[in-house]
């Protein structure tokens, strides 16, 4: 026998050792399959070994789903597994959904445990929630506010506390809007609805009335929820909003007019200081016009239009002027 041939039968022999090695490692999630009506081939077993997928977590899930009347292939659970899902929660969500009596099918069953993958929710959650309605506060305690706060026509604050009670519509689950928007439509109807209400006393003698309105709004349009009730934990009278407001707009008034006053206040200074101003000019034109006088004087000495007679005839006049105001003017306190 040549060397290639033995070359041959050696790698022959190590490929049949390795195909054994790996048939003997699913040997037995084969056999548990068979033996429970889930039978998976034994070729898909090893095109789930060579693709690393968990063949044990696909085979587990495929009995499960099968011995629970579900028919769903190893194709199916290995294809949601490799997109990302939780293979185990989808099975039992599909389980849970049959024994209520709700539809649900492998597809949207799927795409329901994608949708809420990262958000803290399963789609076991949303199944449970469908058959056993949840209740939501609204508004959530976590987001800091306990009361949702409205104020009637006549100026008076009511704080509201509400529960709502929803259950999960798989149809509109994926797509749909969580419970964020349920609260803020709520809160949004509750607001409105007390604003609408013509005294604090109409809205605390029916605080039915509030759900009813809010209920009748049909605020689930659009989300993932079917709201079956809204009910009034509690409601409270707050603050006089009213009187504040017109204590806030007396106080804008009385700031404005203020302003104004002092306005106008500025505008008489500013014109006052204006007339002396004037008055200084023209005390500073008299001046001017006096400073004149005695050169007009020398000017007609000189043209010869004035004599010495004439000037102290002038300054007689000036003298007797003086003293006539002297004589005519009180004598001051020393």
């Amino acid at each position: 026998m040549s060397i290639p041939i033995l070359v041959l039968l050696a790698i022959v022999g190590i490929v049949l050792l390795v195909l054994i090695g790996i048939m003997l490692s699913l040997i037995g999630a084969y056999i548990r399959a068979f033996f429970n009506g889930a039978t998976v081939p034994m070729s898909k077993l090893i095109g789930l070994k060579f693709a690393s997928i968990p063949y044990g977590l696909i085979v587990d899930a495929r009995i499960t789903a099968v011995r629970a009347g579900i028919p769903i292939t190893a194709d199916q659970i290995a294809s949601h597994y490799q997109a990302g899902g939780n293979v185990v929660p989808t099975v039992q969500a599909i389980i849970a959904a049959k024994k209520a009596g709700i539809a649900l099918d492998w597809d949207r069953a799927c795409a329901i445990d994608l949708a809420t993958k990262g958000s803290g929710k399963s789609v076991v959650e949303a199944v449970r929630t469908s058959v056993d309605p949840k209740v939501i506060d609204c508004p959530n305690p976590e987001q800091g506010r306990v009361t949702i706060d409205g104020v009637a026509k006549d100026g008076i604050q009511v704080k509201v506390r509400a529960r709502v009670t929803v259950r999960t519509n798989l149809d509109r689950f994926v797509g749909g809007a969580k419970e964020d928007t349920i609260i803020a439509r709520v809160g949004e109807g509750i607001v409105n609805t007390i604003g609408s209400a013509e005294s604090y006393k109409a809205v605390l003698e029916s605080p039915d009335s509030i759900s009813k309105n809010v209920l009748a709004r049909g605020l689930d349009v659009g989300t993932a929820f079917e709201i079956l009730s809204i009910d009034i934990a509690d409601v409270d009278v707050g603050d006089n909003i009213g009187a504040k407001l017109q204590e806030a707009q007396a106080m804008a008034n009385k700031s404005i007019a203020q302003a104004q006053a002092e306005i106008r206040r500025a505008a008489a200074v500013a014109l006052e200081q204006e007339m002396k101003a004037k008055v200084q000019e023209m005390q500073a034109k008299v001046v001017e016009a006096q400073a004149e006088v005695p050169l007009a004087m020398a000017d007609a000495f000189r043209k010869g239009n004035l004599g010495v007679m004439d000037y102290y005839r002038m300054q007689n006049v000036q003298a007797d002027s003086d003293m006539r105001s002297s004589i005519a003017k009180p004598e001051q306190k020393k």
